[in-house]
């Protein structure tokens, strides 16, 4: 049976959230639940160069963005290459990417609590 678009994003946010708490715990529940509004004031390019610079964590919760988005919008999944995609890419394009990324994190912020509290 055919998987709607909002099962695989909740399935790879599930599957995601997992990673991110069982490495990083708490803080990445916390990085997930801010990300959104992090995007919607800074814009995606520069809160995606932000997560890369500071590492860990942060560049975990990016390169799983990134996973999906490869998966669904076809973008690179290297952070490097994810850039240089979204500064040649076409004003509409680049909108469908950040309206996926969107889409995807209001998955992940509901998901990575629940498993926080499924594994303490």
């Amino acid at each position: 049976m055919q998987q709607t678009m909002e099962q695989r994003r909740a399935a790879h946010a599930w599957r995601k959230a997992q990673e991110g708490v069982q490495q990083h715990g708490k803080d990445y529940v916390n990085d997930a639940k801010g990300l959104p509004a992090l995007i919607m004031n800074s814009g995606l390019m520069q809160v995606m160069a932000f997560l890369e610079g500071k590492g860990g964590r942060h560049e975990t919760l990016a390169a799983h963005l990134r996973d999906w988005l490869h998966q669904v919008q076809g973008t690179p999944v290297g952070f490097e290459p994810f850039m240089q995609h979204l500064l040649k890419a076409e004003p509409r394009e680049f909108q469908a990417i950040t309206a996926e990324s969107f889409a995807w994190l209001r998955w992940l912020r509901q998901m990575a609590p629940a498993v926080k509290k499924g594994g303490s």
